[in-house]
């Protein structure tokens, strides 16, 4: 079971950005999807970003335009760039790795996933 660590979380005002990481304890495949995904305070858990085989990328229409995802060569790493940030934004982000059913922007199909990382947007 791969080990996934995110980081990059904070608190930032409405309008801001950060970068979400996501670290893999192992090189992960590159023909794996791995996906970011957020869940608010009594939400469930919603799909934000995936990315594929030939580095594919797919978005949730709430974040396009504004967040990117991304990994690096090494397949170790992956990126969440999330700008223009609105409160709306604010929840917990997990990573997740090895899509083994479903759309990628399903979260029921993941097989290994990291512990979350908080981010809250402030008017």
């Amino acid at each position: 079971q791969v080990q996934l660590e995110e980081s990059g979380g904070g608190s930032v005002q409405d309008g801001g950005s950060l970068r979400l990481s996501c670290v893999a304890s192992e090189d992960i495949y590159s023909s794996w999807f791995m996906g970011w995904f957020r869940q608010a305070p009594g939400k469930e858990r919603e799909g934000v970003a995936a990315i594929g085989v030939h580095d594919t990328t797919y978005y949730a229409d709430s974040v396009k335009g504004r967040f990117t995802i991304s990994r690096d060569q090494t397949q170790t790493i992956m990126y969440l760039q999330v700008n223009d940030l609105k409160p709306e934004d604010t929840a917990t982000y997990f990573c997740a790795a090895d899509l083994r059913a479903g759309a990628a922007l399903e979260s029921h199909g993941y097989k290994d996933w990291g512990q979350g990382t908080q981010v809250t947007v402030s008017t």
